[in-house]
């Protein structure tokens, strides 16, 4: 669709304008079955100067409007923690949304470009809603079903739109799908005996108190420390993890959950929680209180896990540590009572082939794949 009408872009700058921003997924998603909308106060929440992304960055939100209804957006931000790891002025875009119309989204990117010009910034990276730990990739590949629980979704349109405005590939990431109908295979179970017959041990996550806590910032510096390297990735603050970490605690089964230890230091996770989406898909984006019932309502009706990391520090992987908890977390899974029939491991880059070679072989299926992009400005 070319756009007839003329396009008031416009940048976020009052309350009024940022609820014309949050508005625009429902106006691009009206008639698509798999989209499950956003909680609008959390994407606030990530926009507000009040984020501690703001100690470390900056970002300017635009929104689009065709007689008066929104449209389309856009979120211009700079990472300086992004910058000093890559040793180039790099930018991001994210939090993009729009019709499929490609004048109002060749205007955005425009308009996010210029922002990011402005400041000195000569490549921008995307979509990546302000660091990767948010929600980041559009899909490419897979369109036939919802996400799972903190993944992304996007119309097909989306990536077309990049490719038509000079947009490259930078990297792909794959999600993977899991039966839960078999045993995993005899190695991984082996795993297991030799990580314990080492010294490792295994427990659950804390789910309460301050042990919840503990445990919290045990896997914040597991996190820091194994991932350190990971493409594109830089460190969150011990505030932004532990409040990330508190919204989910109440969504936590420590079946899907288990942690390493080693002489009484924690060294690995698997970190699977249960497919939220599912109950989200009717809540509408808002929990208000009838937002709640129907989650309550609907949570009855999960029947999928999201994994979203299997973590062990380098040096213990020859302990089979790896092995063992995913070992584990499948098990917790298969636990008699569960309800899950199937779990998604999401997301992994395309080049990261020792956690790819692990999870084909503990038996994931790829099913959906992402992309981020680069444009050197």
């Amino acid at each position: 669709m070319i756009s007839t009408l003329s396009t008031d872009l416009r940048a976020v700058s009052t309350p009024a304008d940022l609820e014309l921003f949050l508005d625009v997924p429902e106006r691009v998603y009206t008639n698509d079955p798999h989209w499950v909308p956003p909680l609008r106060s959390a994407i606030a929440a990530q926009l507000a100067p009040a984020n501690p992304f703001r100690t470390y960055g900056t970002l300017q939100a635009f929104v689009a409007l065709v007689q008066d209804k929104p449209v389309g957006r856009i979120v211009a931000s700079i990472n300086q923690r992004l910058i000093e790891r890559e040793g180039e002025p790099i930018g991001l875009f994210g939090y993009f949304e729009c019709i499929p119309d490609l004048e109002i989204a060749k205007a955005l990117f425009a308009a996010a470009e210029q922002w990011l010009r402005d400041r000195d910034i000569h490549r921008i990276r995307g979509p990546i809603d302000l660091s990767t730990h948010n929600s980041c990739l559009f899909l490419v590949d897979g369109f036939d079903s919802q996400p799972a629980m903190m993944m992304p979704y996007n119309p097909p349109h989306y990536p077309q739109f990049l490719e038509q405005l000079g947009w490259h590939k930078a990297k792909d990431a794959i999600a993977y799908d899991f039966l839960l109908d078999r045993e995993l295979s005899k190695p991984f179970e082996k795993g297991y005996r030799i990580a314990c017959q080492s010294g490792v041990t295994f427990r659950p996550i804390h789910t309460k108190g301050q042990d919840f806590a503990d445990d919290c910032e045990k896997i914040y510096d597991l996190f820091n420390r194994a991932f350190a390297n990971n493409w594109s990735s830089t460190p969150r603050t011990l505030e932004e993890f532990l409040e990330e970490a508190k919204s989910l605690q109440s969504l936590v089964d420590p079946d899907l959950f288990p942690v390493a230890e080693y002489d009484g230091e924690m060294i690995g996770f698997w970190m699977g929680l249960p497919d939220y989406n599912i109950a989200l898909k009717h809540v509408g984006g808002k929990l208000d209180w009838i937002g709640i019932l129907k989650f309550l309502w609907y949570r009855r009706k999960i029947d999928r896990a999201r994994v979203i990391a299997v973590c062990s520090l380098p040096e213990y992987r020859r302990k089979m540590v790896p092995l063992a908890l995913i070992y584990l977390g499948m098990q917790g899974g298969l636990k008699k009572g569960k309800p899950y029939q199937r779990a998604e491991l999401s997301w992994v880059f395309e080049d990261n082939y020792a956690s790819r070679k692990l999870i084909e072989a503990a038996g994931g299926k790829i099913y959906k794949t992402y992309r981020i992009y680069e444009k050197v400005l």
